[in-house]
């Protein structure tokens, strides 16, 4: 038994010297950690079928409108640059600066416009099922 705790407590030393390694220059911030959209809906469960993970930067110069459009998969980001103002159809709002994080609707029509001086950048993750489109634009 003591041979078991003493290799036991040389593993948690090796196991802690490793994960502190660099422990004055890593840094974790939760940007987001939710089971709902920024609206306050419940996101739906994952869909079944082989998963596909899309990661998009997207840049919209200032003053521009993007079309009225939804995702039928969850996806989430953040704003690296710029504002953002992301409109439902049903008028609810969202005002984003640089560093914010989303989580977006899901399979609700909504369109983003920057109203700022300066590109909005985002950088979004779509989690999915291979073959469901991340987008659908409203006709």
């Amino acid at each position: 038994m003591k041979k078991l705790l003493s290799g036991i407590c040389f593993v948690l030393l090796v196991t802690t010297n490793v994960l502190a390694e660099g422990v004055n220059t890593v840094q974790v911030d939760v940007l987001a950690k939710t089971s709902s959209s920024w609206d306050g809906s419940r996101l739906p469960d994952y869909p079944k079928g082989a998963p596909e993970i899309t990661i998009l930067r997207i840049k919209i110069p200032p003053g521009v409108r993007l079309a009225m459009h939804k995702h039928p998969v969850i996806n989430a980001g953040v704003l690296l640059t710029g504002e953002l103002t992301v409109i439902t159809e049903d008028n609810k709002t969202l005002h984003l600066k640089a560093g914010e994080s989303i989580v977006e609707v899901v399979n609700k029509w909504h369109y983003g416009k920057n109203e700022g001086n300066k590109t909005a950048e985002i950088l979004i993750f779509y989690a999915g099922a291979r073959g469901t489109p991340i987008t659908i634009k409203k006709q």
